[in-house]
């Protein structure tokens, strides 16, 4: 696609100097008459600045000041500001004024003038009012000229009126035959030079952008003029309205802009197109304009005045007019459309540019980069604490440094981004000698992590993120990042390329190198037997990871009580510190044994204060054998219920009688608690039967020389404690099983049931 941009084209010089005055006049008590301009734009940055707009003086207080457009006022303007006292700062085109003085000259000698223009347009309305004769107004190239007939005629036009109607309405006037005409071309230069240009453009591409106000009749002019060879033709009121979509097909587009259409807007559009298109050829040409030549043409009888004599001031800004060549330049790249607006303007994100304050509003002050294009710099962009619009008034003129931080979809500077990459600098030769910093994941790709560090680039490698493979990446982001530099890739706007996986690995390198430290200290602190205070920090099912000195040490369960627990939390709670016997020390797995129980004591060491021989107990059988039961009287204390001490009747097996969980009541009948025993009897303390023979031929125990029965040697059911009843009962009584748990009963010792 090639982009062909007018070389006539933005502010005229009597727009740009009364644009220039509006923001650099001070804004207090100060009004312009109706729009400065026909811009939108321009309008809202002259209200932000502070500069009403009022319809007429009356509007305005007494003592203001009010500011003339380049449109020009009628002269009753003039006569109730000086009545009012109000102050004129009077903008009014230099090509406007010279049309002004034709029509009061005219008026003054008695003849008709012809205004060919717009009646509603501001310039015509002023013309108008400088009338004071007979005069009529002509919108276009027909109407009724039989009125002219043998009159005085003096014919001018709008400034911005078509070139095209202006030479029809000449060739209308030769037909009525008036006595004398005096035909001056007051349309300025620059506007013959934008609709030539217009009517070139629409020849030679394939659509044409006119950018311009809604309400700018030399635009609207621009857009009838471009739309007459049947190209498409897209007003562009500003730069927001471009879409470019509505052109990327288009091999061939031209651009041109109205007299009321800032510079900086033009730009904007071009820079859309190149955003939007970057890989299009983009060029720059300039039309050749075709030489304006008057034509004065009256009747054949009649005489026509010589122009110069008339009005001499006129005739010279005429042939100025005439003499203005449009020289015909060629380019290659968008930026020489760019550069032609004064200087090269083309921004970039990141760049660092010097711009002078034009002026300063209540939103922030407007500075030029290039002579021409005005930017807003907001006042939370400046660098100041409290931003006061009378001291940067006071610095209008004044270049500054600044930082281009967006370029579309307008140019948005900033002055504290300036500051801050100069800090961001001091920051990164701080990381390039090895210090650590910190930064917010924003996105990813997918060869890693990415972020900002003030102006800077961040990639982090995803081999760099940790320790090992990372598959999702995006559960990163929004994350923050610690990280070390690896590089700064300078070819790629200083990127910097880090790592959190060195931090990371470095960390736990030192964490394992003090952890062998402290264990080492432990190991060589402690001894088996010491005593040791912990803090129970977990728990699990087979006991609790107590810390002492910091280091894990196991209390399992079964050394946690003498009577056994079900749960660790039964004996210790979590948080809590116990005192506790260091137990066994594997210093090569580095495991520390530790148990509770050994520090508290045991339940047979109490038993001689609790119990003694003739004691009625209460219990629960908690294991059968087959000489008799196991009654626990409490926890860690057996005793034994021998089978002939169940029932006064002969048992075959204590299951008959006793069953494992029932609770009993016994008598002690023998207690030897330094061997860990206890002989309990049942039947001690139920009533006695009279003896009967269980069998007929069961004869009557013997009885000794005292008249008691004498103990039969071979029995081998019934008897007492004293009674040899096999060898699992001589075990216990003599050691082997008396007094102990149902754990010890059931095998293994302590250390081996861990």
């Amino acid at each position: 696609m090639q982009v062909i941009v007018a070389k006539n084209r933005g502010f005229c010089e009597g727009v740009k100097r009364a644009v220039d005055t509006a923001f650099s006049v001070p804004p207090e008590n100060t009004y312009v008459l109706g729009e400065l301009i026909h811009n939108s734009e321009v309008v809202r940055r002259l209200a932000a600045r502070g500069i009403g707009t009022v319809s007429s003086p009356k509007e305005a207080p007494c003592g203001s000041t009010l500011i003339i457009r380049s449109h020009g006022a009628a002269k009753e303007v003039y006569d109730l500001c000086r009545e009012r006292g109000i102050a004129i700062i009077d903008c009014t085109c230099p090509f406007v004024r010279r049309t002004q003085e034709i029509v009061r000259q005219a008026c003054a000698e008695k003849k008709t003038v012809i205004i060919a223009g717009e009646p509603e347009h501001p310039e015509v309305k002023g013309l108008v009012g400088q009338c004071r004769g007979d005069f009529y107004v002509f919108p276009a190239d027909h109407g009724d000229f039989s009125r002219f007939h043998e009159k005085n005629v003096v014919l001018v036009a709008q400034t911005t009126f078509s070139e095209q109607k202006f030479s029809k309405i000449v060739k209308n006037l030769k037909n009525v035959s008036p006595k004398t005409v005096e035909i001056f071309r007051t349309i300025c230069y620059t506007t013959v030079s934008r609709q030539v240009e217009a009517k070139k453009l629409s020849e030679t591409c394939d659509a044409v952008l006119v950018i311009g106000g809604g309400n700018s009749s030399n635009t609207a002019k621009l857009c009838e003029i471009a739309s007459a060879n049947g190209k498409p033709v897209i007003w562009l009121q500003s730069a927001d309205d471009f879409e470019y979509e509505n052109i990327k097909f288009f091999r061939r587009v031209g651009i041109i802009a109205g007299a009321s259409t800032p510079d900086w807007q033009t730009q904007e559009v071009l820079f859309k197109m190149a955003e939007n298109n970057a890989e299009v050829q983009e060029t720059t040409e300039v039309v050749e304009e075709t030489p304006v030549t008057e034509e004065v043409t009256a009747a054949e009888e009649t005489p026509v005045s010589d122009v110069q004599e008339s009005a001499p001031e006129v005739q010279e800004t005429v042939a100025e007019a005439q003499e203005q060549p449009v020289p015909e330049q060629k380019e290659s790249l968008m930026e020489k459309a760019v550069e032609d607006f004064g200087k090269n303007v083309r921004y970039k994100k990141g760049q660092i540019i010097s711009a002078n304050i034009v002026s300063a509003t209540d939103e922030g002050i407007y500075v030029s980069a290039s002579g021409k294009l005005e930017i807003l710099l907001a006042k939370e962009e400046l660098d100041c604490e409290v931003y006061s619009r009378e001291a940067y008034a006071a610095r209008v003129g004044e270049e500054i440094q600044l930082m281009v931080l967006e370029v579309s979809p307008k140019v948005k500077l900033s002055e504290k981004a300036l500051k801050k990459i100069k800090e961001d600098e001091a920051l990164v030769k701080e990381i390039e000698e090895g210090k650590e910093f910190s930064v917010v994941c924003t996105g990813f790709n997918k060869g890693g992590l990415t972020a900002e560090l003030g102006t800077y680039p961040v990639f982090v490698p995803a081999s760099e993120i940790r320790s090992g493979y990372v598959k999702d990446l995006e559960k990163y982001k929004g994350k923050t990042l610690r990280l070390k530099l690896l590089e700064i890739r300078k070819e790629r706007r200083k990127e910097i390329i880090a790592s959190q996986r060195v931090i990371i690995e470095a960390e736990r390198a030192e964490r394992e190198a003090l952890k062998s430290q402290k264990e080492a200290e432990f190991f060589d602190s402690i001894q088996v037997g010491d005593v040791v205070d912990g803090k129970v920090e977990r728990v699990t099912s087979f006991g609790a990871f107590v810390s002492v000195n910091g280091f894990d040490c196991l209390a399992h369960i079964s050394d946690l009580s003498w009577s056994g627990v079900k749960e660790v939390t039964d004996v210790l709670e979590i948080g809590k510190e116990y005192p506790f016997k260091v137990l066994k020390i594997d210093r090569e797995n580095k495991k520390v044994s530790i148990g509770y129980k050994q520090l508290q004591p045991q339940p047979w060491d109490l038993a001689a204060e609790k119990y003694a021989e003739g004691d009625v107990v209460h219990g629960k059988v908690v294991r059968i054998v087959p000489f008799g039961a196991f009654v626990e009287i409490e926890k860690g204390i057996d005793g034994l219920v021998h089978l002939s001490q169940i029932s006064h009747e002969w048992l075959d097996n204590p299951t008959s009688a006793l069953s494992i969980g029932e609770e009993v009541d016994a008598k002690i009948i023998k207690f030897v608690p330094e061997e860990k025993k206890i002989n309990l009897s049942i039947k001690a303390l139920l009533p006695r039967p009279e003896y009967e023979p269980r069998h007929e031929h069961e004869e009557a125990p013997a009885k000794d020389a005292q008249g008691g029965r004498r103990p039969r040697k071979n029995n081998r059911r019934g008897g007492n404690a004293e009674f040899e009843e096999g060898d699992e009962y001589r075990e216990w009584t003599e050691g082997g099983y008396g007094g102990a748990s149902i754990a010890d009963l059931l095998g293994g010792n302590d250390e081996e049931n861990k």
